[in-house]
């Protein structure tokens, strides 16, 4: 196994890298079970000292690191420079918080003294992925360390030179080293690593496949795990909204990272009142859509991110088509070099279609008409994913009223779904277990210890 660059923009083979070496990934592990000795006893308030350091040195190689994403994952340019800027966000909201998310807290329990006190588990392995290569590995690295355990990232196999880049901002922002490593392992190395005793806990993010088997092989291991997989997000349009407002939306919903990502819009859930006129509106903006190089300040829509990926896009619209939906716009690769597909709105969609039923990576947009709220709910929840969610409605408490009944772990009402560092992010059902971002996931991986002290003889 090796790690390749692959330029999905031009279908070009740019690095290659060899596989680390059992003993060279043991080594650093052992390395980073050394300095978490050392890290631990740092306050949160030290630890968070090294933050601002490391926002500074992604903002300071702001350029070069989004061309690295673009680069290998396709990424238009100006969502990886986003990427790279939420990134030194994530460190200032954390720097400014993390103390007061972790303080200890005082109970009444009858003792003299009840403490709860959050203290660290140790190396934790986190396994990423290529869709958002520096924000998702950041957004599970910064919290961990504040929290006092030291990190191993392993990342996606198409991705080594953003692993790298991460790891030199560490470095830049004069981390102790090893406190935060990159190693290039196959996937028996992987699994050795989950069984060692040194791995505290493993975080993964990637398809409901993948994240089934890392939960399993950390259970046989009786390791902690946070999974954040797959979804099929709905996107409800109530009779009431702004139909321009919503349609703006869902094009930005839709597209975001070319349609490969997990919080993606990916079920369009409309009114049957405004669901023929949503749907128009929704194809003409797409047309729009500037589809290029991604390393084109003015491309919006870039490349798929490999061959293999955009094989099963077209498998999905096949069936999709066959099965009775509508093609109103795209659905057909660009005549260019690269794994292009245009931005494609599939009309009178139902639940037999593969685009309806499955996760879609990728810039295809079926569209659901229903005949009521209730229908709405209904078709939001029937589905084995509840990762993100958006209602779209003029009327604020309508909208609370339905985000409540939604069977998700991120709701929207007006906007498309975003992560951000001060709410938790995650999913139910088939979309994962356990949270990150916020307090809820900078207290995922600790320890929550309760001190109970009494009166001596009492």
């Amino acid at each position: 196994m090796n790690y390749d660059t692959i330029n999905p923009a031009t279908e070009e083979k740019i690095a290659s890298w060899e596989t680390m070496s059992r003993k060279e990934v043991f080594g650093i592990l052992e390395r980073s079970r050394a300095v978490f000795t050392r890290w631990r006893e740092l306050g949160v308030a030290e630890r968070c000292s090294y933050l601002p350091g490391l926002a500074r040195a992604l903002r300071s190689n702001l350029d070069r690191y989004a061309g690295i994403i673009t680069l290998e994952m396709g990424k238009p340019i100006s969502e990886a420079r986003a990427e790279v800027e939420k990134c030194a966000w994530l460190c200032e909201v954390y720097a400014e918080n993390a103390e007061a998310w972790l303080a200890e807290e005082a109970v009444d329990a009858g003792g003299a003294e009840h403490l709860i006190v959050f203290e660290p588990l140790g190396v934790l392995l986190s396994i990423m992925p290529w869709n958002y290569p520096f924000w998702q590995a950041l957004r599970f690295a910064v919290p961990g360390l504040v929290a006092g355990n030291t990190s191993i990232l392993k990342h996606a196999s198409n991705v080594p030179q953003c692993a790298f880049a991460i790891e030199e901002a560490f470095i830049e922002a004069d981390f102790p080293p090893d406190v935060f490593r990159n190693v290039l392992a196959d996937h028996a190395t992987v699994a050795e690593l989950m069984a060692d005793p040194r791995i505290a806990g493993v975080s993964l993010t990637g398809s409901t496949d993948a994240g089934a088997r890392i939960a399993a092989q950390a259970g046989m291991n009786l390791k902690k795990v946070v999974l954040e997989l797959g979804g099929s997000d709905p996107f409800i349009v109530l009779e009431d909204a702004d139909l321009d407002f919503a349609a703006r939306g869902a094009v930005e919903g839709r597209m975001v990272c070319t349609g490969q990502s997990c919080v993606a819009a990916k079920r369009f859930i409309v009114h049957e009142k405004l669901a023929d006129e949503f749907a128009h509106r929704f194809a003409a903006l797409m047309e729009e859509l500037v589809v290029g190089d991604p390393a084109d300040p003015a491309t919006q829509v870039g490349p798929i991110v490999n061959a293999a990926g955009l094989d099963e896009l077209q498998a999905q619209l096949a069936q999709s088509l066959a099965a009775g939906g509508k093609l109103l716009t795209g659905g057909e690769t660009l005549d260019r070099v690269g794994y292009y597909l245009a931005p494609t709105v599939v009309a009178d969609a139902s639940g037999e279609m593969r685009i309806v039923r499955e996760e879609v990576f990728g810039p295809v947009a079926p569209i659901i008409a229903v005949a009521s709220e209730e229908e709405a709910i209904r078709v939001a929840n029937d589905t084995e994913f509840g990762l993100g969610s958006s209602v779209w409605t003029r009327d604020l408490e309508r909208g609370l009223r339905v985000a409540r009944r939604i069977e998700a772990g991120i709701v929207f009402v007006n906007s498309i779904v975003k992560s951000d560092p001060r709410m938790p992010f995650g999913g139910v059902k088939r979309s994962g277990i356990g949270r990150e971002l916020s307090k809820y996931g900078l207290r995922e991986f600790v320890n929550v210890k309760g001190i109970n002290v009494f009166e001596h003889g009492a």
